[in-house]
């Protein structure tokens, strides 16, 4: 089963998914996002050292590293 947030403002859920992207100069980075569904890339678990907060105005989840 994929990660899921409900959002506080709209009461919609999202998904957290995950990409391997290489960079122009051949570094590879992990970028972590969030869908209205779950596709390919979905992962089951919050990464470890991060934490999760939402956009006031918009809804919208967001990653964050933990301070």
């Amino acid at each position: 089963m994929s990660f899921s947030v409900v959002s506080k403002k709209s009461g919609k859920t999202y998904f957290l998914h995950q990409r391997l992207q290489e960079l122009r100069g051949g570094q590879k980075v992990t970028l972590y996002y969030f869908g209205g569904e779950p596709k390919e890339g979905a992962i089951d678990a919050l990464p470890a050292g991060y934490e999760i907060s939402e956009n006031e105005r918009t809804g919208l989840p967001l990653l964050k590293k933990k301070k």
